[in-house]
């Protein structure tokens, strides 16, 4: 299923009761890179009083790679609400982290709380995505005759090749859009008179 990522990282900022909210979002695709960019904000901000974050590490409706936290503000009034804006968003391989400096103005639990869904609401607001489209990973094992050919087909169906193998045959490692496998399946057969399909990786 084809689903929106970050394009860009994104820095915003907002005070709320002279406390500075800093939101810094990027595209994560895995817990690693979550991480790392969560730990690159503390350097950069490392005199702030809190630096709150979640990451959806993966598809944003059926990844695992899932979390949150609230890095010392009262349990339930930061991790949580950041979570909350990025799961109703549909958006996936994300990490936003929010960097408070105290201001001297206590919010209380439900001031924290709309306090920092309002910065991730903030941010998300602004941030450009762009949509990942599923593939599958397919091999095609073909004569020197046909690569000419079957290169026009890849370039026609926007597909790119992983990996090329010249032997007594070409072998291409290819990954093709899930809507796109039918299609490009029926050509390659017809352009090789049978005698090249997918194999499945």
């Amino acid at each position: 299923m084809d689903y929106d990522v970050p394009q860009t990282p994104l820095d915003d900022e907002q005070v709320i009761k002279k406390s500075r909210f800093i939101t810094h979002i990027q595209r994560c695709e895995n817990t690693a890179q979550a991480k790392a960019c969560i730990a690159n904000i503390k350097t950069q901000y490392p005199d702030a009083r809190h630096h709150c974050w979640a990451y959806i590490a993966g598809h944003p409706t059926t990844s695992i790679h899932i979390a949150c936290s609230d890095d010392g503000e009262p349990s339930g009034t930061a991790g949580k609400p950041i979570l909350n804006v990025l799961q109703h968003r549909g958006i996936g391989e994300i990490v936003l982290v929010v960097v408070r400096y105290f201001g001297g103005i206590k919010l209380g639990a439900g001031g924290l709380v709309r306090a920092y869904s309002s910065s991730a609401s903030h941010a998300m607001d602004k941030l450009e995505v762009m949509t990942l489209v599923e593939q599958r990973s397919f091999t095609i094992i073909f004569d020197y005759g046909l690569e000419r050919n079957i290169k026009h087909l890849l370039e026609t169906h926007n597909i790119s090749i992983q990996q090329a193998n010249y032997s007594s045959r070409v072998s291409l490692s290819i990954d093709v859009p899930i809507t796109d496998i039918e299609s490009f399946n029926k050509q390659l057969i017809n352009m090789s008179a049978g005698s090249v399909s997918l194999i499945p990786r």
